[in-house]
């Protein structure tokens, strides 16, 4: 009996990481191209697509030339996917691994990475795992490497940005100096010069956008026709928060200031931003734009305008006070006394009127109000509770101790008694050896004595751990108990209080009754609760 034949469809599947500037392939992918249609011709596989990744990182899976082969295999318009080598699948081992044991064979599809001898249809496979866990070794080292490069660039006034700040661009003869971009400068001195003589950043927004200046994203892809305008700009307009970044960078003053964020792993996208002492900053690196008088200037008035419209200098629901229907922060708005906050409006009204959103606000003090008594009503604690409370950390701290401990301060410990019972050994043999005449009187005095101050040096440091673990156990209880104290007795709201305890407030559109009586619905959202409370 004739043994069937499979009928495949093929996909070429190619990635290189490196990032290229221009829109063409660069000639590893055309290499890559080449080896697989060779490969696939030769073995009578029909090519069904080529998937091309060119400059995505292989330690992420979210490409789209891969995003978009795996739709086409799961329309199962794919049963064969074939790579140059495992790498170009991806370096994550675990998902790659997921990939060619789990993902590949429950879609009827065939894998081949040429170059490694990899066909998921040959037993011998084995060594696939192996493979995948060294290329994810030579992801994390590559990444090590280029991390430590880019700290070593920057620290020394080195631009190593993928592109230049808007009115800078990068010198044709060396991609890490910034130069004078004379089409955009302009416009970057006309904004400070504004700000300067007291403009608000909406209104220098307005401006800009009423005469069809681009903003430096549109700029950037006007200039760049590679790049895809809408992965960087979905307003495609001049908005104040623009305008304030731009007005207090320090790169307008000729300095560097990089590395203001990181990234959580080679592995993940995320990034998260430094602080600011973090920040590798080095001075004269470039050209002005402005002078240190001018953004000086523009820095007071911005700290003025900011102060001005806040209740003692700070609106305590500032980042946290949210509108309802657009999900835009809530801005205070001063214009009842010098000094205080009448009350917050939605941003985006604010900014862009009814074609953004409706004129959500709420008075400053009645919100003030409502959250305070929430709080105090959420937070209450009984002096039971607070017992309660206190065992229950008192345990949690013993589970960790127990935990944390085995890793560190046991350990520790465990090593110091171990060396003093060796200690003891030794001594006890030296003197054997006195006795017998191996080793002399002046050299066992000598010896001893040498391991003696060995041992009482063990045993003080075994006494500052023992110290050391009560002290911790001690501020552990003190850090919560205070927590504890701070959250059941709330006399007034802060900053800190409101940022620890609430993840967001949710304002929404007030209406007046017959009565006259404003009814508002106000959502407080608490870190430590599920569900919203409504007021």
């Amino acid at each position: 009996m004739e043994e069937s034949v499979k009928h495949y469809r093929a996909a070429l599947y190619m990635r290189l990481s490196k990032e290229d500037e221009g829109n063409g392939e660069s000639s590893s992918i055309t290499n890559q191209k080449k080896m697989l249609r060779a490969f696939a011709h030769e073995n009578n596989f029909p090519i069904y697509d080529e998937y091309i990744d060119d400059g995505v990182s292989g330690t992420t899976f979210e490409r789209p030339e891969f995003i978009r082969m795996k739709n086409d295999i799961e329309a199962g318009e794919i049963n064969l996917v074939i790579t140059k080598d495992l790498s170009r699948l991806g370096r994550d081992y675990i998902s790659t691994g997921n990939l060619t044991e789990i993902y590949f064979p429950s879609k009827g599809v065939r894998y081949i990475a040429v170059n490694d001898g990899y066909d998921s249809e040959s037993s011998y496979t084995d060594i696939a795992p192996f493979r995948n866990i060294i290329n994810e070794m030579y992801a994390r080292d590559t990444s090590r490497k280029i991390k430590s490069s880019f700290e070593v660039k920057m620290k020394a006034g080195e631009f190593v940005g993928n592109f230049a700040p808007y009115g800078y661009k990068k010198d044709p003869n060396n991609k890490n100096r910034l130069i004078v971009d004379k089409e955009s400068a302009p416009i970057v001195q006309e904004m400070f010069e504004l700000a300067a003589k007291g403009c608000r950043p909406s209104e220098i927004a307005e401006a800009f956008n009423s005469r069809g200046i681009a903003t430096p994203a549109v700029y950037r892809c006007l200039k760049k026709t590679y790049l895809n305008i809408e992965n960087y700009s979905q307003r495609k307009e001049w908005t104040s928060s623009i305008i304030c970044k731009m007005l207090k960078n320090i790169v307008y003053l000729g300095h560097m200031a990089q590395g203001k964020t990181s990234k959580v792993s080679f592995k993940s996208s995320l990034i998260i931003p430094k602080p600011k002492e973090e920040w590798i900053i080095v001075k004269d690196t470039h050209e002005p734009l402005i002078s240190s008088d001018t953004f000086n200037l523009v820095r007071s008035r911005s700290v003025a305008r900011k102060n001005s419209s806040q209740k003692g200098g700070r609106n305590l629901f500032s980042g946290i006070a949210k509108c309802m229907d657009c999900g835009r922060n809530m801005s205070s708005s001063g214009i009842g006394k010098k000094g205080t906050v009448e009350k917050l409006v939605c941003g985006g009204y604010k900014l862009y009127g009814t074609k953004e959103c409706s004129n959500h606000f709420i008075d400053y003090e009645s919100l003030y109000d409502i959250v305070l008594q929430e709080m105090r009503r959420q937070v209450y604690l009984t002096g039971e509770d607070k017992n309660d409370i206190m065992k229950a950390l008192e345990e949690n701290y013993r589970n960790q101790k127990k935990k944390n401990d085995g890793q560190t301060v046991k350990k520790n410990i465990s090593l110091l008694r171990r060396r003093e019972r060796e200690l003891d050994k030794i001594i006890g043999k030296l003197y054997e050896d006195n006795l017998s005449g191996r080793i002399s009187d002046e050299r066992l005095e000598r010896m001893v004595s040498a391991y003696q101050q060995e041992d009482y040096q063990n045993r003080e440091k075994l006494i500052e751990l023992l110290e050391e673990a009560d002290d911790a156990r001690e501020a552990y209880l003190k850090s919560y108990f205070k927590q504890i104290e701070e959250m059941s007795e709330v006399k007034e709201l802060t900053r800190e209080f409101l940022h620890r305890v609430v993840d967001r407030i949710e304002i929404g559109q007030g209406a007046y009754d017959e009565s006259h009586r404003k009814h508002q619905l106000v959502r407080i959202y608490y870190k430590f609760i599920g569900n919203p409370y409504h007021t």
